[in-house]
């Protein structure tokens, strides 16, 4: 009885520090696989050499702690740099705030080339509310996600995350499925990236960025940066 007793006790020990390298694995296992992560009131700090601002976007207080705001008309930043190059698999995430009053059409991130194969991730404005759109092209085919139908509150923060796996895109924000959609998809190599506006420097975004993250891997909600 009294080495049953041990045995068990020892069986549950060894179960519970078992446990544990494999969650500190698995979190470390995703931090190796960021490519990116821009806190956007560091941004020009982090990308020195590599940027180019337009406008005077401004550092903000905000829920989540120090954020840019990008006024709609001029505000926008330009990188000499493409995370998702080469990449099968991906996710692109951000917390924003849109802000009412800005133009219908706003991009407020944009990777790889100007006019060919590329990620944006848009917003639509209509009067106090605001609709995801993202669109990707790669070669000869392209996949766009929007719904008009499904409307959120301006002057809000929101999580967006955009999923690449294998051949499916998926938008999502606050963890809840957007929409999604297929594309025979061959990996961007080429290109910049811009933040705020579209790089042919049109489309500006209105309202506020606390972060981006880009991940080189399909990750799953649970692994969505916190928000």
């Amino acid at each position: 009885m009294k080495r049953t007793f041990i045995f068990i006790i020892i069986s549950i020990i060894i179960a519970n520090f078992s446990s544990l390298p494999c969650t500190a694995q698995k979190i470390d296992s995703i931090a190796e696989l960021i490519l990116a992560e821009w806190p956007m009131a560091n941004i020009a700090e982090i990308m020195k050499g590599l940027i180019k601002v337009d406008g005077k976007p401004e550092v903000t207080g905000c829920k989540y702690g120090k954020a840019l705001s990008f006024n709609g008309s001029e505000d926008g930043i330009f990188l000499d740099s493409m995370p998702l190059a080469k990449l099968r698999n991906f996710t692109v995430e951000i917390i924003f705030q849109p802000q009412s009053g800005g133009n219908f059409e706003q991009r407020y991130l944009h990777f790889g080339e100007v006019q060919g194969n590329r990620l944006l991730l848009e917003l639509r404005s209509v009067k106090a509310d605001w609709y995801l759109d993202a669109y990707i092209k790669s070669g000869a085919n392209q996949c766009t996600l929007i719904d008009p139908g499904k409307l959120h509150l301006s002057d809000k923060w929101y999580h967006i995350a955009c999923v690449l796996d294998k051949n499916k895109l998926t938008t999502y924000i606050n963890g809840k499925k957007e929409n999604e959609g297929d594309i025979d998809f061959t990996p961007l190599i080429t290109g910049k990236t811009s933040i705020g506006v579209r790089q042919n420097v049109t489309s500006w975004f209105k309202g506020s960025i606390f972060k981006v993250r880009i991940t080189g891997k399909a990750l799953t909600t649970e692994e969505f940066m916190k928000f």
